[in-house]
């Protein structure tokens, strides 16, 4: 597994400032995808133990608000247990930091996967051109949804951020 880049101080990924990590890999391919140069697995860097190290330290600052995981697709078949094992080893460390996550599977699709255990926010669905808005925040376009997962988890139900 790979990742693309790793951003110290982000304020566009996510509410206040954020460590962001992009993995690398994705095969969506949406239309207009903001980040086109994750698409290939075996570009960008060798995601280890080291970088879940190096990920953890840069969030341990207290002006830093929460961990943003985005891609390429991080839940990915070949990216969801390297994304799994970060968002375990930042649990960890920080309980009252959050961890938001951009995906283009849909919530419904990965309700049984282990990683939504550690994850605070979920931006879900693939990017839509026909359903572009640039006015809405955190995500592209209007088929996504920001879902509180923890609520959804308890609920049972979609509780989505507005």
């Amino acid at each position: 597994m790979n990742y693309n880049k790793i951003r110290k101080m982000d304020i566009s990924n996510g509410p206040g400032v954020r460590v962001s990590i992009f993995m690398q890999g994705c095969a969506f391919h949406c239309k207009n995808c903001f980040n086109p140069e994750t698409w290939d697995f075996d570009n960008g860097l060798e995601f280890c133990g080291e970088t879940i190290q190096k990920v953890i330290e840069l969030c341990d600052k207290p002006e830093i608000a929460g961990l943003s995981i985005l891609g390429g697709e991080p839940l990915h078949p070949r990216n969801i247990e390297g994304t799994t094992q970060l968002a375990e080893a930042f649990k960890k460390k920080f309980i009252d930091k959050n961890i938001w996550v951009w995906t283009g599977f849909q919530f419904e699709n990965i309700r049984n996967s282990k990683v939504l255990q550690y994850i605070d926010v979920l931006v879900d669905g693939q990017f839509k051109e026909e359903c572009r808005n640039p006015k809405l925040q955190w995500r592209g376009s209007e088929n996504q949804r920001v879902i509180d997962v923890k609520s959804t988890i308890k609920t049972n139900r979609i509780v989505e951020i507005k």
